[in-house]
């Protein structure tokens, strides 16, 4: 039985169409190390610092569809596990799962798998629109996840929690999707030039 070919190609399908190990592995540690790479963009903040992680994220995501960008940031949360320096600020260890961020980690999975299934689904990486669509469905999923494993962590509950986890960062949130909303539709208008 073969896998369901999505309804819409992803960006890096669409630019490596081989298929197998030999495209996949390749995209799924590269797509570890952008978010490893930007992961080191990092203004300290307690409980949670301001980092270019969820860019990396989200668009990892889109490029290059679910299951591979979940792979990838499964990867790289095994990485950051066992003591690679891949997360904010070039920390590693088990430890921040179990600290303030650790919601956010795992919410990179679910964000990442989300924002890729819906590329793969609507093509929504087409327009700004679709772009900015997908990329604020994948942010409320990592924000639903740090939130909750926040609150757990420190006992903030209300506007305190939402002070400490979510208000800091929605300035640079909506940069962020900005950025990415004009990213991969310019991406995608190249590749149909080329």
């Amino acid at each position: 039985m073969t896998p369901a070919v999505p309804a819409h190609p992803t960006l890096a399908r669409t630019l490596a169409p081989a298929r197998g190990l030999t495209r996949d592995v390749p995209l799924v540690l590269g797509g570890a190390a952008f978010v490893a790479l930007v992961a080191q963009v990092e203004i300290p903040l307690w409980p949670v610092p301001i980092t270019l992680q969820t860019l990396a994220v989200l668009l990892v995501g889109a490029a290059l569809g679910w299951r591979r960008g979940a792979a990838s940031l499964s990867t790289y949360l095994l990485a950051g596990a066992v003591g690679l320096p891949v997360f904010a600020g070039g920390s590693a260890g088990l430890a921040k799962f179990a600290g303030t961020t650790g919601g956010y980690l795992v919410g990179y999975i679910l964000a990442a798998a989300l924002v890729g299934w819906l590329v793969e689904r609507y093509a929504l990486d087409r327009t700004v629109r679709g772009t900015a669509l997908a990329m604020l469905a994948g942010s409320a999923v990592i924000y639903a996840c740090g939130l909750a494993w926040l609150g757990t962590v420190t006992g903030l509950q209300g506007q305190a929690l939402l002070n400490a986890g979510f208000t800091p960062f929605l300035l640079g949130d909506a940069l962020k999707l900005g950025l990415a909303a004009l990213l991969l539709p310019g991406a995608w208008a190249w590749v149909g030039k080329r």
